[in-house]
């Protein structure tokens, strides 16, 4: 059995929010690779939380544990309303995201829009703290600036006034957020990467917790920044190459690599009782489509399953199907 890296109160592996992506079925099968990350939902807005489908948005289910419900919004009332039903429904932390630069939050006055809004971001908090239970963190979400804006002061300011609200936790996406001229796309991949910032943080704010977020893409440059911070965020790395993340739990947490055949066929009760509800097999299966990227066989596993999985009568046996394609060679770490 292989050892933890540090004990697991020192350190959080997380998986980021994807929009329209992250939803109850994809954090279940993370949770099935990485019994010890931290999940997160989609950024979903307050107003939306208030007033949409509240059911459908929130939807938890309880092998998910522990996982973050992330907002969006910049009105302090609303968002504090939002963290209140968030806590209720069963979120173990909510998560205010300063961050996103898409221009529908631009539009919205949310998002990365609110790193030149310090004091507002600072009310939010202080708001949805006092709307939640005590147990209940408020964390928040960032950019290190918008723009070409490169000030580490106005940063630090931006950090040191959310703090003083009472947030503890820190996820620093390390690269600025431009909100015109680059698509989202662009925006995860064009500004440079400045982790240095963030270990900085770490360093002058050692009473913070902080996570790294941005461009990890492998179990080694994770781990590196575990020298200097309090762990590391993933984000399409972990959607688009899921057995990283069960690579990284074991690797910091302990237990031993368990084939992905294996890992899969862990999740055949959730799917066939999901099946049972009416769900269909593809909205399921579309997370699990990259389990074995970069396998013999990987290719030829993806397709049976992206081609047969909107079938209204698609089921395990269409799994099934997909793993023989990949089940005569030895899984590999």
């Amino acid at each position: 059995m292989a050892a933890p890296l540090v004990p697991a109160a020192q350190l959080r592996l997380s998986v980021a929010p994807m929009m329209d992506w992250t939803d109850t079925h994809c954090r279940v099968f993370h949770r099935l690779l990485a019994p010890h990350a931290r999940l997160y939902t989609e950024m979903v807005h307050a107003n939306a939380v208030l007033h949409g489908e509240r059911a459908k948005l929130l939807a938890l289910d309880p092998v998910e544990h522990p996982v973050a419900l992330q907002l969006g919004g910049s009105e302090p009332a609303l968002l504090a309303q939002a963290a209140r039903i968030g806590a209720e429904h069963g979120f173990d932390e909510i998560n205010l995201n300063c961050g996103c630069p898409s221009d529908r939050v631009q539009a919205g006055r949310f998002g990365a829009c609110l790193m030149r809004e310090p004091a507002l971001v600072a009310e939010s908090v202080a708001a949805m703290l006092a709307a939640v239970p005590a147990h209940v963190p408020v964390t928040v979400k960032c950019r290190l600036g918008v723009d070409d804006d490169h000030d580490w002061e106005r940063f630090v300011g931006f950090i040191d006034t959310v703090a003083a609200a009472g947030c503890r936790m820190f996820v620093i996406h390390a690269r600025n957020a431009w909100l015109q001229g680059l698509s989202p796309k662009e925006n995860r991949e064009v500004p440079p990467l400045r982790y240095d910032w963030a270990y900085r943080l770490k360093r002058e704010r050692p009473q913070l917790q902080v996570i790294v977020n941005g461009g990890i893409a492998t179990l080694e440059e994770a781990t590196a920044h575990l020298a200097h911070a309090d762990g590391a965020m993933l984000g399409r790395a972990a959607y688009h190459t899921p057995y990283l993340l069960h690579r990284l739990d074991v690797a910091w947490f302990g237990g031993e690599l368990r084939p992905r055949t294996e890992l899969l066929r862990a999740l055949r009760p959730y799917v066939e009782a999901q099946l049972a509800q009416g769900v269909a097999l593809k909205h399921i299966v579309r997370h699990v489509l990259g389990l074995f990227a970069g396998e013999r066989g990987g290719r030829a596993f993806r397709q049976v399953l992206s081609e047969g999985a909107h079938r209204a009568d698609a089921g395990w046996a269409l799994v099934e199907r997909a793993l023989a394609c990949v089940e005569p060679t030895r899984d590999a770490a």
